[in-house]
């Protein structure tokens, strides 16, 4: 008598996929009719009425799918989960070798998009990032990464100008305020004394000014872009400083060394002058 009892107490408890399976026949429901209802595959209620969990792609899918399965049939879906879970413990890495444990757990899986539509999204997401990174590259990096972006053989040789030799050259207008105008749309430039402190520095919009103060000491500029930069002393023109979309660096913008490099357009060049780099 005793033996008996002790094997009656040893019977295992109803699993989850044995209660499922006798509240949906007792239900008159196929499983065709709950995966209807649930929009689940056949083949996955099936894994779960015989407890095969690990046919599943993971315990999140376990749980998530025996919960919409118990409330197509009118269980308490949140005590089969539990009972998932239950029976599920410390058995993770045995069912799903290699895959972490997630805390996430599905509650409807017909709102789990398809493989195909999630691999839509990841490329989606790549295009958008791949946008983005050449919008910053273009738009937004200059300013950082001008250096970096031409290589030394383009950057044009600017001949270092004997300030004592060029100003008794200048003409009378050499103290009159230079500005410089942006003929593009996004010409980075920066402004920069002899001491190596800046004075300006910024992506100009087109027809942006900007006038270098008479107070600075041996003002100097820094441009990938010369070419896109107008230059006026006193409101006249003089020529630019170069002619092409190359990297000019350490150019002296005071009024007398930049009438030093040319006469203004309104007089005629001089028969040394070279055309611009």
């Amino acid at each position: 008598m005793a033996q008996e009892e002790f094997q009656e107490n040893e019977l295992p408890l109803e699993t989850v996929g044995r209660r499922l399976n006798r509240v949906r026949v007792a239900a008159g429901l196929s499983l065709d009719d709950v995966s209807a209802r649930t929009k689940i595959a056949t083949r996955h209620l099936t894994a779960i009425e015989e407890d095969r969990f690990s046919d599943l792609a993971g315990r999140t899918y376990a749980v998530g799918f025996a919960r919409t399965f118990a409330r197509s049939v009118g269980l308490d879906d949140a005590d089969i989960a539990e009972s998932v879970r239950q029976q599920l413990a410390g058995e993770e890495e045995e069912l799903w070798p290699g895959i972490q444990s997630e805390t996430f757990e599905p509650g409807d899986p017909a709102r789990v998009p398809p493989a195909r539509l999630a691999w839509f999204g990841v490329l989606g997401a790549l295009v958008v990032l791949a946008a983005l990174y050449l919008v910053w590259k273009t738009f937004l990096s200059p300013a950082g990464a001008l250096p970096d972006l031409i290589s030394e053989e383009q950057v044009e040789p600017v001949a270092a100008v004997e300030t004592e030799q060029k100003t008794a050259q200048a003409p009378a207008d050499a103290s009159g305020p230079v500005v410089f105008t942006a003929l593009e749309a996004d010409v980075w430039v920066k402004f920069y004394d002899e001491a190596g402190e800046q004075l300006f520095q910024k992506q100009m919009a087109k027809g942006e000014r900007y006038v270098v103060p008479a107070d600075a000491k041996g003002p100097l500029v820094w441009t990938g872009r010369p070419d896109a930069l107008s230059i006026t002393i006193s409101g006249r023109d003089v020529p630019p400083l170069g002619s092409e979309p190359v990297k000019v660096k350490d150019v002296p913008v005071s009024a007398a060394a930049l009438l030093a490099r040319g006469k203004p357009e309104s007089e005629p060049p001089a028969t040394s002058a070279e055309p611009p780099q």
